[in-house]
């Protein structure tokens, strides 16, 4: 189990770790909707509205290609919110990155078409995509980071895990958003229906607004305060100080990333385009699977506290690839009930991995690098899995539409995550002297 140690600055009680889990989750839950409802729209409208001057397989590439831009700003927004909160504290971070989240999200369905600006609607688009990066790229570290500081020992990784749930349910009011608008017919959905689930952003922001404002310091931030133990630059730290460490924690985070946008913002944009599947059939079954998942992480974070969280990150990666060509000839068969099969069984397998994750990623690191650590390792792994359903995509078009070359890509993915939990299971927990780098 993870063993990170207590702070002796002030006791911890289940109230306020619960207290401090939910603000965390709500967080978390809205960096998904955001993240996945841009994804779901990249696959089934910007392609269309947005990049209207190219041919249908370069504006689809041109969608995708956006949509993993995000994920390059996010390594950059790992390195200053963590600075943010290594040096000033985890609450006033996570603060800043939710109103970016939720306000960028929410101007997207304010943004005018490629028939109404021209070249300026991607441009538009693009920014948004940025800033929206920048801020999930210091979102789900912090979240993750204070839940556990807050967490009463030997329950680490259940209190990381349901945060974790934040993702399921984000993904199940977007997929949800979108199963709704999809209900309206076509020229009302692309004047303004898809327009809707983004504008609901902004009311998702004031309540997370509402829970984050209640939230109190991590009382090993406040210790690290009191012993002057922060770090000036602590990028720069992470790298020479823990640099082995930080890509076993990007090998842990590969699958959690990109496996999970292929089985969704790929899987819609494979099965609508390429096997002429219903779009409305791949947006439900991401919504019943998103179900499933909340039910999935509870058991994966028992699972995570009792055999601890690196074993789960291998479990999670080794039975995806296994997995992987099976879940592929589900989609094949075009059976509404192969569809749904398909998808729920993905994303619940990844479940296993993803839910021992964020206490994985916390074991690596000690308090004072903790933030950026965390931020970085789970960013990183974005910024390189982000781009893999524009390959798959790729891919499938060099392999003439047959799905064994995207469920090689699928299958890498899961690899690089199993060997990562082996590692991390290896190594142990980040243990240190009193001479360099000391969690209390």
């Amino acid at each position: 189990m993870s063993t990170l140690q207590s702070s002796t600055h002030a006791p911890l009680d289940v109230r306020q770790a619960g207290q401090v889990t939910r603000a965390a989750f709500v967080g978390t839950a809205l960096e998904w909707y955001d993240y996945f409802l841009f994804g779901t729209a990249a696959a089934l409208v910007f392609d269309r509205l947005i990049f209207t001057s190219l041919n249908a397989t370069a504006a689809a590439l041109a969608a995708l290609a956006t949509f993993g831009v995000g994920f390059l700003a996010r390594p950059l927004g790992a390195a200053l919110f963590g600075y943010v909160g290594d040096r000033y504290g985890r609450r006033p971070a996570l603060l800043i990155t939710i109103m970016a989240i939720g306000i960028a999200t929410g101007l997207v369905g304010f943004l005018p078409t490629y028939h109404a600006i021209g070249l300026a609607a991607p441009v538009a688009l693009a920014i948004l995509r940025l800033i929206q990066g920048l801020a999930v790229g210091g979102e789900w570290g912090g979240a993750m980071t204070i839940a556990v500081e807050h967490a009463p020992p030997g329950k680490r990784a259940w209190y990381a895990a349901l945060v974790q749930i934040g993702s399921p349910v984000g993904t199940l009011f977007s997929s949800g958003a979108f199963a709704l608008v999809l209900l309206l017919p076509g020229e009302q959905f692309d004047a303004w229906g898809w327009r809707l689930p983004f504008l609901a952003a902004f009311p998702l922001l004031g309540l997370a607004l509402y829970l984050r404002l209640k939230l109190e310091e991590s009382p090993v931030f406040a210790e690290l305060l009191e012993d002057e133990e922060r770090v000036k630059v602590p990028v720069v730290e992470v790298f020479r100080r823990t640099g082995g460490r930080l890509m076993v924690a990007v090998m842990c985070a590969f699958l959690a990333v990109g496996g999970f946008y292929m089985m969704t913002t790929f899987a819609i944009g494979y099965g609508t385009g390429v096997l002429g599947l219903d779009r409305g059939l791949m947006v439900n079954a991401t919504l019943i699977a998103s179900g499933v998942q909340i039910f999935a992480t509870l058991i994966a974070g028992k699972l995570a506290m009792a055999w601890g969280p690196a074993l789960t990150v291998f479990l999670g990666g080794a039975t995806t690839a296994l997995a992987t060509f099976p879940i592929f000839w589900l989609l094949e068969s075009k059976a509404p009930a192969a569809v749904v099969a398909a998808i729920v069984l993905g994303i619940v397998l990844m479940t296993i991995g993803y839910a021992g994750t964020g206490s994985a990623l916390a074991d690596l690191f000690p308090a004072n690098l903790r933030y950026t650590g965390v931020s970085l390792g789970y960013n990183l792994a974005g910024a390189l899995s982000g781009f893999m359903p524009l390959l798959s995509l790729a891919v499938l078009k060099a392999a003439g539409n047959h799905s064994w070359a995207p469920a090689l890509v699928l299958v890498g993915i899961s690899a690089i995550t199993a060997a990562g939990g082996l590692i991390a299971r290896r190594i142990g927990p980040f243990t240190v002297t009193e001479s360099t780098y000391t969690e209390k």
